[in-house]
């Protein structure tokens, strides 16, 4: 596990990285969120004021993994059924994803959709085996885990071949790459903009340490170790389907988080089914 210590002597290493400052909407809709009695139709109204967001928010709620028995097309509707919470995490992923503009070594398009994946397998994983984990933090775990991927990318032209290595990487631990090569890595980074972000706590510990091989063997809180074990099932779950091999920590961390989530094999079998379907179905 990442020390505070650890993140001081690494801080000097993130000069010449864009990370992204915290948008004026999500100042917005906390402000919203804060009310005693916050008001769902001037949340809907601000959603629908932008074209972006209010058409994530639409495919979202028509997606498969929320099994709406029929097409949702008005912004109220979607927030109201969504809740604030969830849309506030739709809205991070929104303004995530546009944050990061410039040339890149890698494709940005593919790696936000494969972002989704993981965030939208999550909170099928929840709904399935309804831990007590709410979907609005499952979803934005799932979204920010990889966050500062694309600002390597961007800075380092050589960052795909990392990420190569770091996807072959069996006994060495991910991030030791990234350290090796360039002296700090994504999930420290994305410790640092999920933080200037606002984002709890535990979701900023799980991002700060979710490449830790041993991190479900030591004493954490029930929800801590439920977020990640699910981060890395649907993680596993998503390289299976889209690219049919597991993820390069499964080995290590696949036990302890079935056994996290109470659920054997036969069930995570099940569920990684029926994400085949739903992705077949859906692009």
């Amino acid at each position: 596990m990442i020390s505070a210590d650890e993140l001081e002597l690494v801080d000097n290493a993130f000069d010449g990285f864009h990370i992204p400052s915290k948008p004026q909407i999500l100042t917005q809709i906390e402000q919203i969120l804060k009310a005693e009695e916050p008001d769902m139709m001037e949340l809907a109204d601000l959603i629908a004021s932008d074209l972006g967001i209010s058409s994530v928010v639409l495919k979202t709620i028509n997606a498969p993994f929320y099994g709406m028995r029929r097409t949702i097309s008005e912004i109220k509707q979607a927030v109201m059924l969504l809740g604030m919470e969830v849309i506030r995490a739709l809205v991070v992923g929104v303004i995530l994803r546009s944050a990061y503009t410039q040339k890149s070594c890698i494709s940005l398009e593919r790696f936000w959709d494969s972002t989704t994946d993981v965030a939208n397998t999550m909170v099928f994983i929840g709904k399935r085996i309804k831990n007590k984990v709410p979907q609005e933090k499952l979803y934005t775990v799932g979204l920010f885990q990889n966050c500062a991927i694309p600002a390597f990318a961007i800075k380092y032209p050589d960052y795909k071949d990392v990420l190569v290595a770091m996807e072959n990487s069996v006994d060495e631990v991910e991030t030791q790459i990234e350290n090796d090569k360039y002296g700090s890595n994504h999930a420290v980074m994305g410790y640092y903009i999920a933080k200037a972000w606002g984002l709890p706590k535990e979701i900023c510990h799980i991002i700060l340490n979710h490449h830790d091989k041993n991190f479900l063997d030591t004493e954490h809180d029930e929800e801590t170790r439920l977020l990640l074990a699910t981060l890395k099932t649907a993680e596993n779950i998503v390289s299976k389907v889209r690219r049919f091999k597991d993820t390069p920590d499964w080995a290590h961390v696949g036990e302890s988080s079935l056994e996290c989530l109470h659920i054997d094999q036969d069930e995570y079998d099940d569920i990684e089914d029926d994400i085949s379907d739903m992705f077949s179905g859906g692009h």
